[in-house]
């Protein structure tokens, strides 16, 4: 089994945007030159997740709401009350999903079904350039 390693990045505006890296993934997986194994996507940072979704307005729009309704930006909390930063929700909601997927590499691509799109949560209270790291394990 070999390794090929490649960090991105994108830019994203904050609170919970959700920005499809399908199409960065697939780039990754066909550099790697691997037919089959597994490419693990990580974001680097405490307040971003990966994960897939069906990547459609209205899917994006219900998981910003429920993202609100979990950890609501305007909640105060001892986060923000100790660094001043106003982001404590980001940190909760980015914890809550989780930070990274695996995902399977088959014939060369990503096993992804028809509507499943890899997506990457910007939940920080800004706009920022999110780096991920891409790990691809294969031969």
């Amino acid at each position: 089994m070999d390794i090929y390693s490649k960090e991105i990045s994108i830019n994203s505006e904050g609170f919970s945007e959700i920005t499809n890296i399908t199409g960065e993934i697939e780039k990754v997986s066909e550099e790697s030159g691997f037919k089959e194994g597994l490419i693990h996507i990580f974001p680097i940072g405490s307040t971003a997740s990966i994960s897939t979704i069906e990547y459609e307005p209205a899917l994006v729009k219900d998981m910003k709401d429920k993202l609100e309704e979990f950890a609501p930006k305007d909640q105060q909390t001892r986060h923000g009350d100790t660094w001043g930063d106003d982001n404590g929700f980001s940190h909760m909601r980015a914890t809550m999903m989780g930070p990274g997927i695996t995902v399977p590499l088959f014939e060369g691509k990503p096993v992804l079904g028809t509507w499943q799109q890899v997506v990457i949560f910007n939940h920080d209270n800004r706009s920022r350039d999110r780096r991920i790291f891409l790990q691809v394990l294969g031969k």
